[in-house]
């Protein structure tokens, strides 16, 4: 079977490319699950109702998110409702919502983890011991287990891969919004890639206004960033596996 995982979706310039090209890809590459990372859908910072639910209309079976979950607070009620809509695992107890669920369609169950990584990012809590303790008692209802890691360095991203590449179909890196070229099958078994990319302006810095963004740098003052709109694509990657198995044979960057 084959599980299509999209890239940070930046905005309404990236909302509006993902539903223009979701349904075709899903079709032309026979897609059975898909997950996209979506903390930056609303406004390019953030994640509403009526965002996430525009693009569950377009063939998302969930979304994952990241540090940004948490920009609006309309979001808390709604995620303790929308069990498709996941946040990181390994924030503390008492956070709205949850950071995993298993999925079943056409009598397969899918497992999604969310996890966040803390080099550089919050001190939250440890994604590696969260991530295998869930991965285990995911593992006595379904074999097919896929993981969005939201996490700034590549080493911890690598890291967790390795260290949960026996519990796990695949290990999926987000957050830096620039697609890596190290995709790779771990052990011959778990799908693995740096970072998925985002769907978001190629003439811009991570989907942003060049301007702003630059001032900032070479300013080090606040600045309000805009969502770039002009010649936006989009990043993911494909993964085959085998559902009985829960093994991943192949993992594939694509482009729209």
């Amino acid at each position: 079977m084959r599980l299509l995982f999209i890239g940070d979706v930046i905005g309404e310039p990236g909302r509006k490319k993902l539903v223009e090209s979701l349904p075709m890809i899903i079709k032309k590459e026979s897609i059975f699950f898909t997950i996209v990372q979506g903390e930056n859908l609303a406004g390019g910072l953030g994640i509403t109702k009526k965002a996430a639910e525009e693009i569950f209309q377009y063939g998302v079976d969930c979304i994952t998110t990241g540090n940004h979950i948490w920009k609006y607070k309309e979001i808390y009620p709604y995620i303790d409702s929308e069990p498709r809509l996941l946040r990181p695992a390994n924030y503390p107890e008492g956070c709205p919502g949850s950071g995993y669920n298993i999925y079943e369609k056409m009598g397969i169950k899918i497992g999604v983890i969310n996890l966040e990584g803390r080099v550089f990012m919050k001190s939250i809590d440890d994604p590696f011991r969260a991530g295998r303790k869930i991965a285990e008692e995911m593992m006595k209802v379904t074999k097919n287990i896929f993981i969005d890691f939201h996490a700034e360095a590549t080493s911890e991203k690598k890291a967790l891969a390795i260290y949960l590449s026996d519990y796990v179909t695949a290990v999926i890196g987000t957050h830096t919004h620039i697609p890596t070229a190290d995709e790779q099958l771990i052990k011959n078994r778990c799908a693995y890639i740096t970072d998925a990319g985002m769907v978001g302006s190629a003439d811009s810095i991570i989907g942003m206004e060049k301007e702003g963004v630059l001032k900032q740098f070479l300013l080090q003052l606040p600045q309000k960033f805009k969502v770039a709109k002009e010649n936006v694509i989009g990043n993911g990657v494909i993964i085959d596996f085998d559902e009985k198995k829960g093994i991943a044979t192949e993992i594939t960057r694509i482009t729209f």
